[in-house]
């Protein structure tokens, strides 16, 4: 019987601001995407992988920050551990959108690396929280 409490409060704040951020940041991109198509002569058979990507990204978030909130809150290093493989997938589609889609506004630019800063935060905290699980 466990008299502390291992579950990390900083952990599940940043998963619910991160959650509430990422509604804000899908929105954007998808606004900024479609502005791009409009304004830009945005090669056809690059704005499908683009939308896609950003779809496939939202997919991957949901469960990602459930698990994430799941593990953190009933300790177990399992949900919280596959959460943060989710993470790194979903900030290597963030480095896509930073760099590697078709027109990268500044706008992007600031987008994403304030959700790559939350990504990397998390992730040490996911970390930590995982060994004083297993410890």
């Amino acid at each position: 019987n466990r008299s502390c409490q291992l579950s990390s409060l900083p952990l599940q704040i940043l998963l619910h601001v991160n959650g509430i951020y990422y509604i804000f940041y899908f929105l954007a991109t998808l606004v900024m995407i479609v502005y791009k198509s409009q304004a830009f002569s945005y090669p056809d058979d690059f704005l499908a992988p683009d939308l896609a990507l950003l779809f496939m990204m939202a997919l991957l978030e949901v469960p990602r920050l459930y698990f994430g909130s799941k593990g953190n809150l009933t300790e177990e290093e399992a949900p919280l551990g596959l959460s943060l493989v989710l993470t790194l997938g979903s900030a290597l589609l963030s480095v896509y959108f930073l760099v590697w889609q078709t027109y990268v506004l500044r706008a992007d630019v600031i987008l994403n690396a304030l959700l790559l800063l939350t990504y990397g935060l998390e992730s040490v905290l996911k970390v930590t929280a995982i060994a004083a699980f297993v410890s």
